[in-house]
């Protein structure tokens, strides 16, 4: 194992051991080395590492700190790559988000309080008659965001906010290219919040699925991809 990996198993072990916790200082730079039996320079490569990731906060002048290890910060890594995806890739983008979301819209219905739920349907209220595309993708990330935190989960409410920069692209891309598209999108926003709000679980993750499954379908299309193979 490179000595840089090793470092960063080791100080990854303090942490899963409960040793260090969120927001526990790391011992000083040499003091941690000589005990890990490891040369500065590798233990600095893997602090410089799990900072990357948000594992681990360099504060100078003051010391290296374990983040507060929540889903949204160690998940924000996957942003940063989702966002470098392209073309055909963006489509499994789409197949994992047809996966997690419609899972997401039917927890929503059974757990998301009142009160979010109309903050939800507020989101939609928004839109004028003939909103502009930028509005449009602007208030179908703010949906879908909203949607996603209802679920209650925020590991799964982390990963569908990873998977919306390629997908909101391919939002993008067919709403400019396929008639009725804007249209549409908005009547299906309004269909999974009234299955929400209604607290009807199964009709939310159908109506979900309908609205993913249509933005794969017409990228598939636009690219040429076979997807019976996938079906």
């Amino acid at each position: 194992m490179p000595v840089t990996d090793e470092a960063i198993e080791k100080i990854k072990a303090m942490i899963v051991s409960g040793e260090l916790g969120p927001g526990s200082k790391l011992p000083r730079e040499a003091d941690l080395a000589e005990r890990l039996g490891l040369s500065r320079n590798s233990l600095r490569e893997a602090v410089k590492a799990l900072s990357l990731i948000r594992v681990l906060d360099v504060r100078q002048g003051d010391g290296t700190y374990v983040t507060s290890l929540e889903p949204d910060l160690l998940l924000d890594a996957l942003t940063f790559v989702a966002d470098l995806q392209q073309d055909d890739t963006v489509l499994q983008f789409l197949e994992v988000r047809r996966i997690l979301e419609p899972a997401a819209a039917a927890m929503a219905a059974r757990t998301m309080p009142d009160e979010e739920i109309a903050a939800l349907g507020e989101v939609l209220d928004r839109l004028d008659d003939a909103p502009s595309l930028d509005a449009l993708i602007e208030n179908d990330l703010e949906f879908h965001r909203r949607l996603a935190a209802g679920s209650g989960n925020a590991v799964l409410a982390s990963l569908i906010e990873g998977l919306s920069g390629p997908t909101a692209r391919a939002r993008l891309w067919r709403g400019r290219a396929e008639d009725g598209a804007v249209e549409r999108t908005q009547q299906q926003h309004r269909a999974i919040y009234e299955a929400i709000a209604a607290r009807r679980p199964e009709l939310a993750q159908a109506w979900a699925t309908v609205h993913v499954g249509e933005v794969e379908q017409w990228l598939r299309g636009t690219l040429g991809v076979d997807g019976s193979a996938r079906a």
